[in-house]
């Protein structure tokens, strides 16, 4: 089995890379040529933290994985990261376990690299003013996946922690080169944007609808569970909506399943899954004013896809570090 770490992960997998994987994982998902549970989530006993798994097959590249994750909010801010986990990488053919893989970095990037995805398809071309709120982990990496599919004219960053705003905004300075800026407001920086990422840990709604303008669009990530929403019911009644996969979109996430329960919406609210955009099976944007909304969930078959393209190139390369466990029968015995 190859164990391949956090900075083997980041280097074998550089986000215009993963883009571009992450698409054509979400295609193949479209076709039907993938197979994939909701995922399992167990709250730990008296605690905010959780502990998920997410299986999951893909035809092409014929493979077999699971991503064992646990989320502990009470880490931000500190140095451990809030996901923390393995995603383990199988042969297809003979059930072996063929690799384990740094979850964090894994997540970290294809997340990112599937909203880039989504505004490829979906924001308006030419350049843009581009809000992210949240400055933590995919504060950063949303950053780097934005400038990968757009021309960022001005950045605009809001954070409950001044600190970590101020920090993303030097290093979209000092290292990328772009006019950005620490927003005073997360109103402030949407309405000035024409591309915004919700970033957050919020159980409450970070972005109001009211302050979107026409044109928009919105990648929204951090909400995950249906007691949590990063943007109003007002935003999603606004914008033509679009999601990873269907299924999971109507189990998971509060900023659907709330405005579902109120009535504000129903499931034909969600105009396609990004799979079928990329397939011509869905239609999105149909002129300048549009507000577009992609909600992300993260699927199973993104980790396993990008642990796929990860693995396939460390074998190449000879990277990581390879052990004994369990596959071929000990002869001894």
């Amino acid at each position: 089995m190859l164990i391949l770490n956090q900075a083997d992960v980041r280097r074998l997998l550089p986000m215009r890379e993963c883009v571009d994987v992450m698409a054509a994982t979400l295609a193949t998902l479209a076709r039907g040529e993938a197979a994939m549970p909701l995922r399992t989530v167990m709250r730990v006993p008296n605690s905010r933290d959780f502990f998920a798994v997410m299986p999951a097959f893909l035809s092409e590249p014929r493979s077999l994985g699971a991503k064992v994750i646990t989320v502990f909010p009470g880490n931000h801010g500190t140095a451990l990261d809030s996901h923390q986990g393995a995603v383990l990488l199988f042969d297809a053919k003979d059930g072996s376990l063929v690799a384990l893989l740094d979850a964090t970095a894994v997540t970290t990037i294809r997340t990112a690299a599937v909203s880039a995805v989504a505004t490829r398809l979906l924001a308006r071309e030419g350049p843009a003013e581009v809000a992210i709120l949240g400055a933590g982990v995919q504060g950063h990496s949303h950053l780097e996946a934005m400038h990968a599919v757009r021309t960022i004219a001005k950045l605009h960053v809001w954070s409950r922690s001044t600190d970590h705003a101020r920090a993303l905004v030097r290093l979209a300075t000092e290292r990328m080169g772009l006019d950005a800026r620490v927003a005073g407001s997360a109103e402030q920086a949407v309405r000035a944007s024409s591309i915004i990422c919700t970033t957050t840990a919020s159980a409450e709604p970070v972005l109001l609808g009211e302050w979107l303008t026409p044109g928009s669009h919105v990648n929204a990530i951090g909400a995950s569970t249906p007691n949590a929403r990063e943007v109003d019911t007002a935003a999603v009644v606004r914008a033509r909506l679009y999601v990873d996969r269907r299924e999971s979109a109507l189990n998971e996430p509060g900023d659907i399943l709330v405005p579902l329960k109120s009535g504000a919406i129903t499931a034909d609210h969600i105009r396609g899954e990004i799979g079928e955009l990329l397939l011509g099976r869905a239609e999105g944007r149909t002129n300048g004013t549009d507000i577009t909304l992609f909600k992300s969930l993260g699927l199973a078959v993104e980790d396993l896809g990008a642990a796929c393209h990860v693995y396939a190139k460390a074998v190449r390369e000879g990277a990581g570090v390879r052990v004994a466990l369990g596959g071929a029968r000990d002869a001894a015995h």
